[in-house]
């Protein structure tokens, strides 16, 4: 095959145009909604799924810190509807994208930082100098805390990023041997093609943590500054 392995994670135009923003705001409508009194099942074990997440989430936190739920709640449910739409056929993920994984974690980590800074601004200086640090390895450890803090965005971006991208090359490597394959040995096209119905339940799974994944590290950093 003479495709290119990244392919698949181009942006896609349409008549020369990026789609990625259409595509970012489509999984929202793919969220059942009522508008009746009693709502049917789906609705429901949704309602059910987001309050159980929801107080899981919030558990730790104060007052203050429990303004963030319903922002912390849309973040999962968009990273992990946006993960499980890249899993269909001839789609895009943008959750591939580090530009657009900073675009989320860099406002996010930010607000929560200078929400520490205004509110308890002792305690988010004190993050930077551990208690009982012997005075030559002041200055170093200043130092370290600060490119600690600051990395804190990068590492939920890559993180994610690394994450769901991993698991789509090695559905498609696995995909075009399953294909390769089916004209040379049927026996061995059977057991790659098990492992190839294995391995895309293992990234629904991997889709649906790494959305709980890093909007749980948001909530961390949110906690550690109210």
């Amino acid at each position: 095959m003479n495709e290119n392995l990244f392919a698949s994670f181009i942006a896609p135009t349409v008549l020369g145009l990026p789609a990625a923003v259409l595509i970012i705001l489509f999984p929202p409508l793919l969220i059942p909604t009522s508008k009746y009194l009693i709502n049917n099942r789906l609705i429901t074990a949704q309602q059910w799924l987001i309050k159980l997440t929801s107080k899981q989430m919030m558990a730790m936190h104060n007052t203050k810190g429990r303004t963030w739920s319903l922002m912390l709640v849309s973040l999962i449910i968009f990273i992990a509807t946006t993960n499980l739409l890249g899993l269909l056929p001839h789609s895009f993920t943008p959750t591939t994208q580090l530009s657009m994984n900073l675009a989320m974690a860099i406002p996010l980590w930010a607000g929560a930082v200078i929400m520490g800074f205004r509110s308890k601004i002792k305690n988010a200086l004190a993050h930077f100098l551990p208690q009982g640090t012997p005075t030559p390895l002041i200055p170093m450890l200043v130092i370290i805390e600060t490119i600690s803090l600051l990395i804190q965005p990068m590492a939920l971006a890559v993180r994610l990023t690394a994450n769901i991208t991993a698991g789509h090359l090695l559905m498609h490597l696995i995909g075009s041997a399953t294909l390769a394959m089916s004209t040379i040995n049927l026996p061995s096209t059977l057991i790659i093609f098990t492992i190839l119905i294995l391995l895309t339940i293992l990234e629904i799974a991997v889709a649906l943590i790494q959305a709980y994944v890093f909007t749980l590290l948001v909530s961390l950093y949110l906690h550690d500054n109210t």
